[in-house]
C-alpha cells in the first residue's frame, strides 16, 4: 500500500503550523480551524500527523472505490480503467501522501461524490443515513479551505436538489456561496474559538500594491515613497503575494497598509477598482494565468508534492521508505506536463458543460454536471480571490474535470471530440512555447520571491 511508504504522512510548512496549534491550544484562522479541531479530537489515537493523515487517505480511498464499484455496476469497463488510472494518478496520490487541508478537501469531497455515484448510477434512492454522510462531507470540505465554498455549494445543490431546473439551481448556489462566505468567520470565531490572523487582508493588500504599482496616479492606502519602493524592489508578481511581506523592503512598504482594518482595505480596493478597472482586470488575468499554469516559464515551484518533512522541533519525521522519493519524482515529472497544468482541466470541463446541460437528467449527466459546475466554478473564483499559485489548490478541479470526461466520453460526438482536441492543443502550444522560450524558474522559495521573471 502507497500509504505505507509515506507513514504517517509528510508534514509541509503549513502541517506544522497546524501541528503546532493542535498542541498549545492556540487557535488561528489562517489555517482552517476545523481541521485544528479534527485533528485534537483524533490526537488519542496517535501522535504527530498519524491519525489525520490516516482520515485523509481513507476518505480518498473510499471515495475512489465507490465510484470504481457504481461504474463496474453498469458494465463500462474502459470507464472503469480509466477510473482507476485516475485514482493512481501519480499526482493526485502524490499529494494525498502530504497532510494538508488541500488533502482533506479532496479526499472529502470524493467521498460525497461517490456515496452519490454508487447509489445514483445503480438506479438506487439515495438512503438518509447516506445523504446525511454526504452532507457532513460537504460541511467538512468547506470549512477546511477558505475558497472552498465556491466548489462545494455548486457540487451540493446539484446532487441534492438535481430535479430543479438549471437556473434555479445556480440562484440558490450563488445565494448559499454569499451566505457561507458572511457566516464563515463568525463559525471560525465562536464554534472553534480561533482569534483572527488578519489573514482575510492579504487578499486587498496584493491587490492594492498591484494597482498602485501598475498604476499612473497614487492609490491609496499607499503613498508615492510606498509606491517607489514596491517598484523598486519587485514587490509585486502574478505568481504570489509572498514577497509583499517575506522580503523586508517590501515589508517595509506594505506595513501600514496591513495595519488597517478589513474594513477599511476593503473599501480603498473597491475605489481603486473602480477608478483603474483595466489595470485591475489585468492584474487578476496575469495571476490567473500564473495559477492556472498556462504562459509561464518551466520549473515554477509549488507543482510537484514533497517527499521530506518541513525542518520542526514537534518531532515530525520524514517518511523513512525510499518508495516514498520514487513516487514523487513520478509525480513531479507528471505536473510538469500538460497533465498537471490545471488551464487544461479548466478547458476540459468548460468543454463538458454544454454536454453535461444536456444529459443533466440522466444518472451519470446529473454527476457529471455537479462535478462540471463545481470544478468551473472553484477555477473561476481565482479570477478574484486568489494570492497564489499553487498547484494543490487545484486538486479537486483536476479530479473532477477527469471523473466528468469519463462519465460523458460515451456521449460526446465525434465532431465535438475533434474540435475539443484542436483547441486543447493550440493553449498546450502556447504552453510549451513559452516554456521553452523563458528563462527558467528558480527552484525554490528564497529565490523565487525576490524573482523578476513571475
Amino acid at each position: 500500500m502507497i500509504a505505507a511508504a509515506f507513514w504517517p504522512g509528510v508534514a509541509m510548512y503549513d502541517t506544522v503550523t497546524q501541528y503546532r496549534q493542535v498542541l498549545d491550544g492556540a487557535v488561528d484562522d489562517w489555517h482552517p480551524p476545523a481541521m485544528v479541531q479534527l485533528w485534537r479530537t483524533l490526537a488519542p489515537l496517535g501522535s504527530g500527523t498519524a491519525p489525520i493523515f490516516a482520515l485523509q487517505v481513507a476518505l480518498y480511498v473510499a471515495g475512489f472505490t465507490l465510484i470504481v464499484i457504481a461504474i463496474a455496476r453498469v458494465a463500462r469497463t474502459r470507464a472503469l480503467a480509466a477510473v482507476l488510472v485516475l485514482a493512481l494518478s501519480p499526482l493526485l496520490v502524490g499529494w494525498q501522501m502530504v497532510v494538508l487541508k488541500d488533502a482533506h478537501m479532496e479526499g472529502a469531497l470524493l467521498a460525497a461524490t461517490g456515496i452519490f455515484a454508487f447509489f445514483s448510477l445503480a438506479g438506487r434512492r439515495t438512503p438518509s443515513i447516506a445523504m446525511i454522510a454526504m452532507a457532513t462531507l460537504l460541511i467538512y470540505a468547506t470549512l477546511v479551505r477558505a475558497n472552498a465554498v465556491f466548489a462545494t455549494v455548486p457540487l451540493a445543490v446539484i446532487l441534492f436538489l438535481g430535479g430543479q431546473k438549471f437556473r434555479v439551481q445556480a440562484a440558490i448556489g450563488a445565494v448559499m456561496i454569499i451566505a457561507v462566505l458572511a457566516v464563515t468567520p463568525t463559525i471560525n470565531e465562536r464554534l472553534f474559538a480561533a482569534s483572527p490572523s488578519g489573514v482575510a487582508k492579504s487578499l486587498p493588500v496584493y491587490d492594492l500594491a498591484a494597482l498602485a504599482v501598475d498604476g499612473k496616479s497614487r492609490v491609496p492606502p499607499f503613498d508615492d515613497v510606498q509606491i517607489r519602493q514596491l517598484r523598486r524592489s519587485g514587490c509585486v508578481m502574478p505568481f504570489f503575494w509572498d514577497p509583499l511581506t517575506e522580503v523586508p523592503e517590501c515589508a517595509a512598504a506594505t506595513a501600514s497598509a496591513i495595519a488597517l482594518s478589513q474594513r477599511d482595505l476593503n473599501r480603498d480596493l473597491v475605489s481603486a477598482v473602480m477608478k483603474h478597472p483595466v489595470d485591475y482586470a489585468a492584474h487578476r488575468l496575469a495571476h490567473w494565468n500564473s495559477t492556472q499554469r498556462w504562459l509561464v516559464p518551466a520549473g515554477l515551484i509549488g507543482a510537484a508534492p514533497p517527499d521530506e518533512a518541513e525542518p520542526n522541533d514537534l518531532g515530525l519525521a520524514s517518511p523513512k521508505s525510499r518508495f516514498a522519493a520514487v513516487w514523487q519524482d513520478a509525480a513531479r515529472i507528471q505536473s510538469a506536463t500538460p497533465l498537471g497544468w490545471p488551464i487544461v482541466w479548466t478547458l476540459v470541463a468548460a468543454g463538458l458543460l454544454p454536454v453535461a446541460v444536456r444529459r443533466r437528467n440522466d444518472r451519470a449527466g446529473r454527476l457529471a454536471l455537479a462535478l462540471v459546475v463545481s470544478a468551473l466554478t472553484l477555477e473561476m473564483s481565482f479570477l478574484v480571490v486568489s494570492i497564489a499559485s499553487d498547484l494543490r489548490y487545484h486538486l479537486w478541479s483536476m479530479t473532477a474535470s477527469a471523473l466528468a470526461l469519463i462519465l460523458l466520453a460515451p456521449r460526446i460526438e465525434r465532431r465535438h471530440w475533434v474540435s475539443g482536441a484542436a483547441v486543447l492543443a493550440l493553449v498546450i502550444a502556447g504552453g510549451l512555447t513559452t516554456r521553452a522560450i523563458s528563462p527558467r524558474a528558480p527552484d525554490n522559495y528564497a529565490q523565487m520571491v525576490r524573482w523578476q521573471g513571475a
